[in-house]
């Protein structure tokens, strides 16, 4: 399918190192990195990580965003770049640019296999190695924030990513969950990792909150509500806010435009700035 250079040997040993500390060295120029993370699949994770990126863009900073959903990586997909490619120079991966100022780069796995039907079939230590090298090789070219799209669950990656983490200079975790009672289960476990490895929660959003009426703009509670926010005061962290089902919202995610744009004065874009002015505090 792909091969990735080789960052470690045997054969000259000592360079290598030195290589790898050189990687060390340019992820930490990146001055900010957020997590973003969520209990299951299909909340709306990289939704939301997606819009994130873009806000921030819009709001002036350097943003990259690093898709390490190796089994489902749709970031290519919803910023239109699925059919773009990456390449090594002698200072590490080029990510895919979004836009010709460079503002917004973007590395998924999806950019290294031969089709978009490819799936990824690996084992733990396969996947650590990717992860790995996607975390310490790529050239992010001193960007101010770094929004990582982890996968869904507590599982291998998690553990590669948050020893990395603790590496460097990592900001902390926002999570996604839905309102219903399943996927705030599987939300206050990766709120236990998080305690349990250190990583700072910033906060919570509450996604998929309601559904509203194309025509009546009403909104209905189809999975329940304030769910993510009852979680949020029991563990005592602040929540951003609630995101509806809103129809029109949805066919903006693929126009490569932050909701701030296309919507700014919408519930939604109220919890993207709210989001922006915390992290930007930080």
């Amino acid at each position: 399918m792909f091969k990735f250079k080789e960052i470690c040997g045997t054969v000259d040993g000592h360079t290598n190192w030195l290589y790898l500390n050189l990687r060390y060295i340019m992820i930490k120029d990146v001055k900010h990195i957020i997590l973003v993370l969520s209990g299951k699949g299909g909340v709306g994770k990289s939704t939301v990580s997606v819009q994130l990126s873009l806000s921030l863009q819009y709001k002036g900073f350097k943003v990259g965003l690093l898709d390490i959903d190796l089994c489902g990586p749709s970031i290519p997909y919803m910023l239109g770049v699925e059919n773009k490619g990456v390449y090594q120079t002698k200072e590490g991966w080029v990510p895919v640019y979004v836009d010709d100022d460079e503002t917004l780069a973007v590395m998924s796995i999806g950019f290294l296999t031969k089709s978009k039907n490819d799936s990824i079939v690996w084992r733990g230590p396969k996947k650590t190695a990717t992860i790995n090298q996607f975390l310490t090789d790529v050239d992010w070219k001193n960007i101010d924030y770094l929004i990582i799209d982890t996968p869904p669950g507590t599982s291998d990656e998690h553990i590669t990513i948050i020893e990395k983490m603790k590496e460097l200079n990592c900001d902390g975790a926002i999570l996604v969950t839905t309102p219903q009672e399943l996927a705030l289960e599987d939300v206050r476990k990766e709120f236990t990792l998080c305690q349990k490895t250190g990583i700072r929660v910033l906060g919570l959003i509450e996604n998929m909150s309601g559904f509203i009426c194309s025509n009546c703009e009403e909104c209905t509670n189809i999975f329940s509500s304030d769910g993510g926010k009852l979680f949020a005061e029991l563990v005592s962290i602040p929540f951003f806010g609630k995101i509806p089902i809103d129809l029109k919202i949805g066919k903006t995610c693929n126009k490569m435009e932050s909701i701030l744009v296309t919507y700014p004065l919408s519930s939604v874009a109220a919890v993207f700035n709210k989001v922006i002015e915390f992290i930007t505090k930080l």
